[in-house]
């Protein structure tokens, strides 16, 4: 469209709107400013409660509260609230991203109104308004250039490592940098209609599900399933038997609070906080603390190529000299730049002159003229020998234009260069005539270590995969050089069906909301996606994936939108992350293997026992401190020692309850065991209810000795903590139990049998559990 057109479908003229209109579409189209989700902390907080576990709590509260049993209700209220306060604490964190692309919008801009030019608010500016932008200037709006030509750096929104010159009729986008020249232009689109807006949009509306939800929803599933056919079992039994049914109830009552996996996400959230602090020690700032959970299962890693694999730095790669030396070629280059100006292309070629001990001797120089878009070059004049000598540098085609060479001849050298992904300059000299010296190819080379971490990310089975805003030459040679490669697709043939994200391995040409797809792709194919940026178009896919890296010299919404911000130069903290997931991983499948295993054997053998004895072996306030005692104190399973494994770690509810199941029977019959021998040592149903808790507890914390390691249990120590808390747990039971503290005492001697007996059950569980893990996982 051209500017003419433009201006009469926006029914405005060169000489701007007045602010009578200038308000009225203010009413029409809004203010330019980002609008803000908010969401109500009370919600937030009261969320917590809506969840498997504290709806297996609530309803434990009403059957408490029916049966008159209030000191197990307060109890069990003060679970509840627990769970939701430490989630409430460590998940919450302020949504600040929109907070900082409104932000962003936020500054003032020059606008033509009646006639004549005043500095106004940027969100003041609607479509159809008349702006004037100059060097250092950030693009309120989107709008089309009527008068001038400018550089602009757009290398945060769309992902393009170098400048792009823009002139007349062509459109310049929101939250752009203008780097050269100065321009008159038309505000074409406002606020969220703009380009920065929609990826606000985007960022606003992107998000990963939870994995750990979905872990504990199915656990608790599962639980439910088995709670509700072992009541309906004893109610069966109660009926045929002629049993009261409120002598079922207290029994439904322990079975209920038995099977609920209390600390489950309290001790997931301990896990990843301790992880999180660890990370933190070591570069990586955890904003979402279930992204390291994620980080463990991640097996598709997707990096921005500008800022991310390479320095978003201008380079000399290589240069081409058609006359002199390379030295005069990069001699000349050097005496036509600027170092003040701050120009990437100048600061390219003064640096390399250092690197190659070239002395630039500006002295010589009598005028420098900066560059003109306009002419796209930049000029000096010096002289050398009595002579004055002119020297141009710029844009290939408008050096070859003045020159005496060839101009398709040069412009096949520039073709040779393009396709290895680089930006080419040229430079003449000459004092009546000038003749090109030679040209100087440019690129944003990979950052030193980028090679290194492709390769470990290789090493853990997790694919990496390149996404940028740049041309498919640019960024298939950037992929060569830091050792991927696979296929190189431009964004269109993807979404033309030539070809699928899972086939390519560099993905070029991409927009924000290319991105943000991407990733959501992926998803739907069932990989657990990571996302590296650095800029404001990164960010949408950044917050959507379940594992977004925002590395160190990111934009503040980056930083806001992902859930890793790395705080050192480079990458290697992604490696660091993912091993570090996968070791709080092995953490948290020891708890929940523990867990599971622990709630199948106590309500399996309290529902066995009672249709054997004819009595309850326990009653609900040992049970509740059997959760206590185990749960609680095996939290420090969260600092044990492990070992991080080389392939992506998928949790499997269904693999975990059938492992699980097939050790729980056998702990099942060592209940069983132990009821005999309390019966052998001659103990009173009320010392039978200790003894069976000392047994519960014992068998819990050998357990969890066995469960730690994968292969034999001896293998490796835990850690200091998991050893102490187990050492002190069996202590203060001990001590309950002899001396007879909320308990019914209990001979010393029937302590030290539970203690023994359930230690050498698990010397003979030690070796049933590697064939379980063997063939189920």
């Amino acid at each position: 469209m051209s500017v003419n057109e433009a201006l009469a479908q926006l029914q405005t003229s060169e000489n701007g709107l007045s602010e009578q209109e200038a308000l009225r579409r203010i009413s029409m189209y809004g203010y330019n400013e980002v609008k803000e989700r908010k969401e109500n902390h009370f919600l937030k907080f009261m969320k917590k409660f809506w969840a498997p576990v504290p709806w297996m709590l609530e309803i434990t509260v009403v059957v408490t509260y029916l049966l008159g049993k209030f000191n197990d209700m307060y109890i069990i209220l003060f679970l509840l609230m627990f769970n939701a306060v430490v989630s409430y604490v460590q998940e919450s964190r302020a949504e600040n991203a929109v907070a900082i692309l409104k932000s962003k919008l936020s500054v003032k801009t020059r606008v033509l109104r009646d006639g004549q030019w005043k500095l106004i608010q940027a969100r003041e500016i609607v479509p159809g308004d008349i702006i004037h932008v100059r060097l250092g200037d950030i693009i309120p709006a989107d709008a089309k250039l009527i008068k001038g030509e400018i550089e602009v750096d757009q290398s945060a929104l769309t992902g393009e490592s170098l400048s792009v010159e823009k002139g007349v009729s062509e459109i310049v986008y929101s939250g752009s940098i203008v780097k050269r020249g100065e321009a008159d232009c038309l505000v074409i689109s406002t606020g969220a209609n703009t380009y920065f807006g929609r990826t606000t949009e985007l960022v606003q509306s992107a998000g990963a599900h939870s994995h750990i939800e979905s872990l504990i929803f199915g656990i608790v599933k599962y639980l439910i399933i088995l709670d509700v056919g072992l009541v309906g079992i004893m109610t069966g039994y109660s009926i045929l038997k002629g049993i009261a049914i409120s002598q079922i109830l207290p029994f439904s009552l322990v079975v209920l609070i038995a099977s609920i996996p209390v600390a489950l996400p309290a001790t997931f959230t301990i896990a990843m906080a301790i992880g999180a602090l660890d990370m933190s020690k070591k570069g990586a700032i955890i904003s979402r603390l279930n992204a390291i959970e994620d980080a463990a299962s991640m097996d598709v890693l997707c990096m921005d190529k500008t800022g991310t694999i390479t320095e978003n730095k201008l380079y000399v790669a290589s240069t081409l000299v058609y006359k002199g030396s390379e030295n005069q070629l990069i001699s000349y280059a050097a005496l036509a730049s600027e170092e003040g100006s701050q120009d990437p292309i100048d600061l390219a070629i003064i640096n390399y002159a250092r690197e190659k001990g070239i002395v630039i001797d500006y002295s010589i120089r009598e005028k420098f003229t900066p560059f003109d878009p306009a002419i796209k070059r930049t000029e000096a004049l010096i002289k050398v020998n009595g002579d004055e000598i002119r020297i141009a540098k710029g844009a290939p085609q408008i050096i070859a234009q003045i020159c005496q060479r060839r101009y398709d001849e040069i412009m096949k050298d520039v073709d040779t260069f393009a396709l290895r992904g680089f930006r080419v300059i040229a430079v003449a000299s000459g004092s009546s005539k000038m003749e090109i010296l030679g040209l100087i190819a440019l690129y944003d080379r990979p950052r030193k270590d980028s090679k290194v971490l492709i390769e470990e990310l290789k090493k853990l089975s997790v694919e990496p995969k390149i996404i940028t805003g740049d041309n498919s030459s640019i960024a298939k040679e950037i992929a060569k050089e830091v050792g991927i490669n696979g296929n190189s697709c431009r964004i269109s043939d993807i979404k033309e069906g030539k070809t699928t994200i899972e086939q390519c391995s560099v993905l070029a040409e991409v927009f924000p909301e290319d991105k943000y797809l991407i990733v959501k792709e992926l998803q739907k194919s069932g990989h657990i996606t990571g996302m590296t940026g650095d800029g404001v178009n990164d960010a949408p896919a950044l917050k959507q994936a379940e594992v977004g890296i925002a590395v160190s010299n990111a934009t503040d919404v980056a930083r806001a939108s992902a859930s890793i911000v790395l705080t050192h130069e480079g990458l290697s903290d992604i490696v660091e992350a993912v091993k570090n997931g996968r070791k709080i991983y092995q953490r948290m499948l020891t708890y929940t293997l523990n867990k599971i295993m622990k709630t199948m054997q106590v309500v399996l053998f309290l529902t066995l026992s009672f249709l054997v004895v004819r009595y309850f072996v326990t009653t609900p306030f040992d049970v509740i401190l059997l959760l206590f005692a185990n749960d609680f104190v095996t939290m420090s399973i969260a600092t044990d020692n492990v070992r991080y494994s080389m392939k992506p770690e998928r949790w499997d509810v269904k693999k975990l309850m059938i492992s699980s199941g097939s050790l729980a029977s056998l702990l099942v019959i060592e209940g069983f065991f132990g009821l005999w021998i309390a019966e052998m040592l001659g103990l009173s149903i009320p010392q039978i209810h200790t003894f069976v808790l000392d047994l519960l507890v014992f068998s819990g914390l050998f357990t969890v000795f066995m469960i730690r390691e994968r292969k034999r249990f001896w293998h490796s120590m835990p850690s200091k903590w998991l050893l102490m808390s187990i050492i002190g747990d069996i202590l203060v039971i001990s001590l309950l139990s002899i001396l007879g503290i909320l308990v019914v005492r209990i001979p010393y001697y029937a302590v030290g049998v539970a203690l023994g007996f359930t230690f050498l059950w698990m010397l003979m569980m030690d070796l049933v559990k590697n064939e379980v893990f063997r063939r189920y996982g």
